[in-house]
């Protein structure tokens, strides 16, 4: 026979504890010996190993002691509908616990995998990490609207930064960042870029050059965070607008070249 202490310590729990459930009619108080002393035979140890086994799973102590006096087949009914709950409890945690590894590893965090492997082509191909940042940002908007097309539009990016010319462009974008926006080089890039617009539009359509299907809240919102980071983008797009084009997130035609209101020196 078991004193209290030998007891709690069989079953794994303090001696408080063995009282609590004492107290909540879990686990029957045995009379005390001639000693004064209560003591606990094996059963009482098996019990007390049930109810801390499903206390510790979480099941509330008026539920414990519903299952304690139930027949065998609800109580091993019982045990697996919580065997179910901890095993989506410990897929939900392990999500989590891949989500805070991600915090380590930045891109991963918001994007799929497809959009990491092409943010991290652009910096291999030398882009200003400052650009990479615009495109990482953009990327973290589009995927959250729109993941659906978040392939389709990763694999036209993928052609285009396969263009020697677009590549050109960026890297020396990538060089004006820190000058002023009047920069002389801002004109060439605007010419450049118009160029090469012009060229995939008549090549494969204008829907290809600006197919950003989302709402214009959202195109607002893409352009103020490049403009933010990048600076000389806003300068940019009103050269481009004199060349034909407008836009950053959503490129869209606005008529032929010099037709738009101002000049390159606005």
């Amino acid at each position: 026979m078991l004193t209290i202490g030998e007891l709690a310590s069989y079953a794994g729990v303090t001696v408080r504890a063995v009282r609590h459930y004492h107290a909540k009619g879990l686990l029957p108080e045995p009379q005390r010996d001639r000693s004064g002393y209560r003591r606990y035979d094996a059963d009482a140890v098996i019990e007390l190993i049930k109810i801390r086994t499903l206390a510790e799973a979480g099941v509330p102590l008026a539920r414990v002691r519903e299952l304690l006096q139930a027949g065998e087949e609800e109580f091993a009914a019982a045990v697996a509908d919580i065997d179910r709950r901890l095993r989506a409890e410990i897929r939900q945690r392990q999500r989590h616990r891949e989500q805070i590894a991600r915090l380590a590893s930045g891109d991963n965090l918001a994007l799929p995998a497809e959009v990491v492997e092409y943010l991290d082509r652009l910096r291999a191909l030398g882009l200003d990490e400052r650009i990479v940042q615009v495109e990482r940002d953009g990327w973290i908007l589009l995927a959250a609207h729109s993941p659906e097309r978040v392939p389709e539009w990763i694999s036209r990016k993928r052609e285009q930064i396969a263009d020697p010319r677009l590549i050109a462009f960026y890297r020396t974008l990538g060089q004006v960042l820190d000058q002023a926006t009047d920069d002389p080089r801002l004109v060439e890039l605007a010419d450049v870029l118009a160029a090469y617009m012009t060229q995939m539009a008549e090549e494969k359509g204008e829907d290809y050059v600006g197919d950003v299907d989302v709402e214009p809240t959202m195109v607002r919102l893409m352009d103020a965070l490049a403009f933010d980071t990048v600076p000389p983008a806003r300068r940019l797009i009103g050269l481009l607008k004199r060349r034909g084009w407008s836009g950053w997130t959503k490129l869209e035609r606005v008529g032929p070249p010099g037709s738009a209101e101002g000049t390159d020196e606005a």
